[in-house]
């Protein structure tokens, strides 16, 4: 039995409703700043310290001296790095004229400085999380000052 409208059903391409991080952006750059921003597990870790995140340079001082006990879990650390640069830009882009997000095309957020300079916070973060240094408040430092 041949139904030819089974052929042309199965063929069927149903576009892709998902929209890569760039194009949200430019779309809706508020709304992306507010996701970028949540870092909940270093938000979490924070809290446990007694530190507050309250996104500005005091609070990137203070999670340089938290004590690295999630150095100790192979599993947290990647996240706790990332979540780390991800605020680090929060900080810069709400404290520092001109810095905006800007996503690569690989889908990894950065920060774009009003002078075209780009900064890869998330590696900044991992680099923090993994061995300490750079300092999160010195790598806001040498962008605050460009």
């Amino acid at each position: 039995m041949n139904l030819s409208f089974l052929d042309k059903w199965r063929k069927r391409t149903y576009p892709d409703p998902s929209v890569p991080l760039a194009e949200s952006v430019s779309a809706d750059p508020d709304s992306v700043v507010e996701l970028l921003s949540e870092c909940e597990l270093l938000r979490a870790q924070a809290a446990v310290e007694g530190v507050e995140l309250d996104d500005t340079v005091s609070s990137l001082e203070q999670l340089d001296q938290l004590r690295p006990v999630w150095r100790d879990d192979p599993e947290v650390a990647p996240w706790l790095g990332n979540d780390a640069g991800l605020y680090l830009g929060t900080v810069v882009v709400r404290t520092v004229s001109g810095a905006v997000w800007h996503v690569w095309p690989d889908g990894q957020p950065v920060v774009r400085l009003s002078s075209g300079r780009e900064i890869d916070v998330v590696t900044c973060g991992h680099e923090w999380a993994d061995v300490g240094a750079p300092e999160l408040s010195q790598v806001y430092a040498e962008v605050a000052e460009n």
